[in-house]
């Protein structure tokens, strides 16, 4: 069985170390909430060993790669129906799993943010997800307010998700190994949570903000408040980076009372 030939298109740098991948997938710790799990991109299958192992999962795997995924039909014959070829990106998930689902895998760097923003718009699906990263992005996932890092993807993630930090590899865990340091983040959904304002309103907010992220509030989010009331919104001379996803719920519940009882002129 010919090994898998990493390709830069792809993002791909595959795991080596065993222990590591071990530890990897006995994160997944919410069991209670899901049985079904899903992997993205596998490569090489050294994470899909483990998971197949576990018989308390209902594993599939997805990737994007033929020839990965031929190897995989080779590695593990009596799986191949768990063996997906296909886009994670595109997938309709309701069509593969019943219920609830975790999400787990060495995700392609180049597409990992595109991964989460998937999740988000699938979160009542996704209670549980262990994910590995580039270790930039993954400081700037799990950041705090403040830090050069913090940015929309932190504020959205972290409003709906519990977000560790759970490991740190050098790029010689991997082959071939890639010109950054990794890390592997664990996301926990926050479960019974509504978001405390109107949900649209609080994503237009956070990236209006983020998008001008060297302006103040006041600045950044005329377009939306309007310049008469910029003055007058929470938080209107501090910049978005300073906020953490509770501030920037009470920004927009501040800014939907602007706009169902705007000011007279």
């Amino acid at each position: 069985m010919q090994n898998v030939k990493a390709k830069k298109s792809l993002g791909q740098h595959f795991l080596k170390d065993l222990a590591i991948a071990e530890q990897i997938v006995d994160s997944l710790q919410n069991t209670s909430l899901y049985k079904d799990v899903l992997e993205i991109g596998p490569g090489m299958g050294i994470l899909t060993d483990f998971l197949f192992a576990k018989k308390e999962f209902k594993t599939k795997v997805v990737d994007l790669d033929e020839e990965s995924i031929a190897f995989l039909h080779e590695k593990f014959p009596l799986r191949q129906s768990d063996i997906i070829f296909g886009d994670f990106l595109q997938i309709d998930f309701r069509k593969i799993f019943p219920g609830p689902f975790a999400i787990i895998g060495n995700f392609p760097y180049n597409i990992s943010t595109q991964i989460l923003f998937n999740v988000l718009d699938n979160r009542d699906l996704v209670p549980e997800v262990v994910g590995m990263f580039q270790k930039e992005v993954a400081e700037r996932i799990a950041g705090t307010p403040g830090g050069r890092e913090y940015g929309i993807l932190s504020v959205f993630m972290q409003a709906y998700y519990e977000v560790d930090v759970i490991l740190q590899l050098n790029e010689n865990d991997f082959q071939p190994p890639p010109k950054v340091k990794s890390a592997v983040l664990h996301f926990r959904r926050k479960e019974n949570f509504t978001l405390p304002c109107d949900e649209k309103l609080f994503r237009k907010v956070v990236k209006a903000a983020f998008n001008m992220r060297r302006k103040t509030l006041r600045n950044a989010l005329t377009p939306i408040v309007g310049k008469i009331n910029s003055d007058k919104i929470p938080f209107a001379t501090l910049r978005a980076e300073t906020l953490s996803w509770q501030k920037f719920t009470e920004l927009t519940n501040y800014i939907q009372e602007l706009n169902l009882n705007p000011p007279k002129s």
